[in-house]
């Protein structure tokens, strides 16, 4: 499928970061419509199609399939959540405390969806409601409470200059790092074997693909939602105590199975790894160390089952002063200095602003689905391997992309939406943003009951 006469600019070669593990010199997926139609500061629409391209180009280059990509599509899945309906209702936003704030010397942005998070932000800022906040707040610099916040385990951080976050000793870890870093060793011999479809069979595209979905929010169950639409047996697994919210759920819910398992409890841990012995994929979206404990951080895991292909992501990257942090898409935005590109305003009536969509959750997701269909084809050539991802290295990606013309116009991309009954009601959604054979990807399944699947793969 060839360019549409729109085409003029070419995208960003993200694909390139998996050349480890591709066949040599494969074709890039080839897309049709605008290049640009949010209009921001940012090149956005370069890191949507680009993301996006580095998925179809991996399942082209490991199946031999005809795999091509729309502006419409990349549009629609990277504001998936906002064109989500639950029986006509549109779903909620942020938590009323997530978002910008002022400081006595300027701004930070919070986030507080999750009770944890909230609960953690009282504690730090020593207030007992909502109400208090903003007061508490104007007493303090934005960096004091960053330090505050972030000690007291919840989430904030201040909205710096570009610049400032460019020379921090967090950017400094990962800035020479590839968007996706992939390090690769031989197969194991023999090695495992390798789903049909990835073989060359003339079956689903990703059918017999076992896939351990450890991640939660957007970016990781986004990336997941997709290869399940492909045919991938996804299973995501949470901790118990800590439930997703259920909105954020039914985005990134359809074409897989949700579980809930305690993995402190010797029983759910040994069911746990007879997941893992015969899983093909494991992605894990926590934290940097948090999943350490169980033995399950890519270097234990690479070394208990060699032919498993590990994806990790999280916020700040796996290395410097920031690697154990939390944070979230928005929170990065303000940190990396995205929020300050965006800002309004002149003098005291300044504002941050925010991306028209949440792309570094939702191009993370994709860089990660990405490495995972990479990891698979290269095990049928005897390579195995492990691929690493994070938020900021996104945001640094799309900071580095220049920016859309002059006198660039925003232009509204109309979705094809579908509907389907579920038994959270009748929901309304964008479909997975791929062509496969010339026809459109659909997912196979709504959002199944939350925490409704045994451990077990189907």
């Amino acid at each position: 499928m060839a360019a549409d006469h729109r085409n003029t600019n070419p995208l960003p070669a993200l694909w390139r970061d998996l050349a480890p593990l591709l066949p040599e010199n494969p074709a890039p997926a080839p897309w049709t419509g605008p290049r640009w139609w949010w209009a921001g500061a940012l090149d956005v629409e370069g890191l949507a199609l680009a993301s996006l391209q580095a998925l179809a180009t991996a399942l082209a280059a490991g199946t031999g399939r005809d795999i091509a990509l729309t502006s419409r599509g990349a549009a629609a899945s990277f504001a998936s959540y906002s064109h989500l309906r639950v029986d006509g209702r549109a779903v909620g936003g942020f938590a009323p405390l997530s978002g910008f704030r002022r400081t006595i010397d300027g701004w930070v942005r919070l986030h507080a969806n999750y009770p944890h998070h909230e609960r953690a932000l009282f504690t730090a800022l020593g207030v007992a409601s909502a109400d208090a906040v903003d007061a508490a707040l104007l007493r303090m610099t934005a960096m004091e409470v960053e330090d505050r916040v972030t000690a007291h385990g919840g989430v904030a951080a201040p909205v710096r200059p570009p610049e400032e976050w460019a020379g921090s000793p967090a950017v400094e870890a990962f800035q020479g790092e590839p968007w996706i870093r992939v390090d690769t060793a031989p197969a194991p011999a023999p090695p495992r074997s390798v789903p049909a479809a990835l073989r060359g069979g003339s079956g689903g595209i990703l059918d017999g693909l076992r896939v351990l979905d450890l991640t939660r929010v957007i970016a990781g169950p986004s990336g997941s939602r997709i290869l399940g639409a492909l045919g991938a047996d996804v299973l995501r697994i949470d901790p118990p105590g800590m439930p997703e919210l259920e909105e954020q759920y039914l985005d990134t819910g359809f074409s897989k199975r949700s579980a809930v398992a305690d993995l402190t409890d010797p029983a759910a841990y040994r069911r746990f790894r007879g997941l893992l012995e015969a899983a093909d994929v494991v992605l894990l979206g926590y934290r940097g160390g948090s999943l350490a404990r169980f033995g399950l951080d890519p270097d234990a895991l690479r070394a208990d089952y060699p032919g498993l292909g590990v994806v990790s992501f999280d916020a700040w990257g796996n290395a410097g002063p920031w690697a154990a942090r939390r944070g979230f898409d928005s929170i990065v935005q303000a940190a990396s200095g995205i929020a300050a590109i965006y800002g309004s305003g002149e003098g005291d009536s300044w504002r941050p602003g925010a991306l028209p969509v949440q792309a570094l959750d939702y191009a993370t997701g994709l860089g990660a689905a990405a490495a995972a269909v990479a990891l698979m084809g290269a095990r049928n050539r005897g390579i195995s391997g492990s691929a690493h991802l994070s938020l900021a290295r996104t945001a640094l990606e799309l900071m580095r992309l220049p920016a859309p013309p002059s006198g660039t116009e925003r232009s509204e991309l109309e979705p094809e939406l579908r509907t389907w009954p579920s038994v959270y009601g009748e929901l309304t959604f964008a479909p997975p943003p791929l062509q496969v054979d010339g026809r459109q990807l659909e997912h196979s399944r709504p959002p199944q009951p939350y925490g409704s699947s045994a451990l077990v793969w189907e």
